[in-house]
C-alpha cells in the first residue's frame, strides 16, 4: 500500500518537515555524486556501525566515542538508494506536516531527532555486533506515524493498492496500524539475521517498529493527545449537543 495524501489540513507551515525533506534531498544528491568506494566510506563514517557503537559503549567516553555516538543522528539523513529516499520523504511529507501542526516546530524538531535516536538504539539492540551500517530517516519518520495514528485515527489516508491497480480511502488507524503489524512481524523473523539497512544490508524492521512505538509514548509526553477528542467528530457533535442542551429558553428568560 502507499499512500498518497491524507484528508487532514493544517493550520500552521510546516517549516521543519520541509527542512527535514530538504536536507535529505540535499544529502542524497550529494551521495549521488560519490564513487561506490567513497559512498561506502560516507556510510562507514556517518551511518551508525552497531560494531563501533557497541564498542564505544564498552571503552567510555572520549572524543572518537562521542563521535560514534553522533552517527544516531548523522545516520537520519542518510539512504541507500532513492527508492529509500523518496519512499520516506512521501511519508514524511504527508504524515510529518499534522503533527508538527500540533506539536509546534520546536517540539516537533526535537520529537524527530530523538525518535530517530531511539530507534536506531532499537535496530543496534537486537544486532550490536553487525558490521553493517545502518542509515536512513525511516525511524524517526516511523515516530511521527506512531504519534499520528493515536492523534488523528480516523483521518482518511488516500491509498493506491498496487495489486488492484486502485486508490481508496482508509482511515489512518487501518493504514498506520498494518504497516506497524507488518514490521514488527518482518522484525520478529529477522531475529538472528542482519538487518540493517546500508550497502549489501536489509531492512531495519526493528528501528521502524521502535520508532513507532517510541513516537507514541513522546507523543503523549508532549502533550500531543491532550485535545485529541476534539478532532474527533463523534466528540464534536455530543458537544454541540451538550451545548444545546445548556443554552437557556426563551421561556426561561421571560419575565414574570
Amino acid at each position: 500500500m502507499v499512500p498518497i495524501r491524507d484528508d487532514n489540513p493544517i493550520t500552521t507551515t510546516p517549516y521543519v518537515t520541509y527542512a527535514f525533506i530538504g536536507l535529505n534531498v540535499l544529502v542524497f544528491l550529494y551521495e549521488a555524486t560519490l564513487s561506490a568506494p567513497n559512498l561506502e566510506a560516507l556510510f562507514n563514517t556517518f551511518a551508525v556501525v552497531p560494531k563501533d557503537l557497541s564498542m564505544s559503549f564498552n571503552t567510555g567516553f572520549g572524543a572518537p566515542h562521542i563521535s560514534e555516538w553522533g552517527t544516531l543522528l548523522s545516520a537520519e539523513f542518510l539512504h541507500a538508494g532513492f527508492l529509500h529516499m523518496g519512499g520516506n520523504m512521501l511519508y514524511l511529507w504527508i504524515f510529518g506536516n499534522n503533527v508538527e501542526d500540533q506539536l509546534g516546530h520546536v517540539k516537533f524538531f526535537c520529537f524527530y531527532l530523538v525518535c530517530g535516536v531511539l530507534a536506531s538504539l532499537c535496530q543496534w539492540y537486537v544486532a550490536p555486533a553487525s558490521p553493517i551500517p545502518s542509515l536512513g530517516a525511516s525511524g524517526a519518520i516511523a515516530g511521527v506515524m506512531g504519534a499520528y495514528i493515536f492523534r488523528f485515527p480516523n483521518v482518511r489516508v488516500l491509498t493506491f493498492i498496487p495489486i488492484f491497480f486502485a486508490s481508496v480511502r482508509i482511515p489512518a488507524l487501518l493504514f498506520l496500524g498494518f504497516w506497524f503489524v507488518e514490521q514488527a512481524f518482518y522484525g520478529v523473523a529477522s531475529l538472528g539475521a542482519s538487518a540493517d539497512v546500508g550497502m549489501g544490508g536489509g531492512v531495519a524492521y526493528w528501528a521502524h517498529a521502535g520508532g513507532f512505538v517510541f513516537g507514541a509514548v513522546l507523543g503523549y509526553l508532549l502533550g500531543l493527545f491532550d485535545d485529541a477528542d476534539e478532532d474527533n467528530p463523534s466528540y464534536a457533535a455530543i458537544k454541540e449537543g451538550e451545548d444545546a442542551l445548556s443554552e437557556p429558553s426563551a421561556d426561561n428568560n421571560s419575565a414574570v
